[in-house]
C-alpha cells in the first residue's frame, strides 16, 4: 500500500515545468528531454522515467505564436512611430526577429508542456507498470 500512496503524491508543477523548459527530465532534472530539436526521448537516460506519454501536439506552437505576436506588435508600432523606417527594413527586421524568437521559444515551451503533463500525471504519466500490464488485452 505505501507504493500506491507514492504514486498518487503530488508532483511539483513549477519545478517539473522549469526542468523540462531547460531541456531536462521533469522527474530528475539530469537526463535530456529532447533527442533532437523537438523530438522527446522515449525515456530519461538518467532515471529511466518514461517520457513517451507526452502529448504536446500543437499547444506549444500556438502559445509560441501568441507570445511572439504579442511581443512583436507593440514593438513594431513603437519603432514605426519613433523612427519611421522604410517598409523593407521593417519587414526584414521584424520578420527575422519573429523567426529567431519563435525558434528559441518553441523547444522551451514544449518542454514546459511536457513537464506540466508529467507533474499532473496526464496521458499515462502516472500509471504504474503493473496497472498497464493489467489493463492490456
Amino acid at each position: 500500500m505505501p507504493h500506491a500512496a507514492a504514486e498518487t503524491a503530488d508532483r511539483p508543477i513549477k519545478q517539473a515545468m522549469l526542468r523540462a523548459a531547460l531541456g531536462r527530465c521533469p522527474a530528475c532534472g539530469q537526463g535530456r528531454l529532447f533527442s533532437g530539436y523537438l523530438k522527446v526521448n522515449g525515456a530519461c537516460a538518467h532515471c529511466d522515467e518514461a517520457l513517451h506519454h507526452q502529448r504536446a501536439d500543437d499547444g506549444p506552437a500556438y502559445l509560441t505564436i501568441l507570445l511572439v505576436s504579442h511581443l512583436g506588435a507593440p514593438l513594431l508600432l513603437a519603432i514605426y512611430m519613433m523612427y519611421r523606417p522604410s517598409a523593407m527594413s521593417m519587414l526584414i527586421g521584424f520578420g527575422l526577429g519573429a523567426v529567431i524568437l519563435s525558434l528559441l521559444l518553441l523547444p522551451r515551451i514544449k518542454g514546459g508542456f511536457v513537464g506540466f503533463q508529467w507533474a499532473r500525471r496526464m496521458h499515462g504519466f502516472g500509471e504504474s507498470a503493473t496497472h498497464l500490464e493489467a489493463s492490456a488485452p
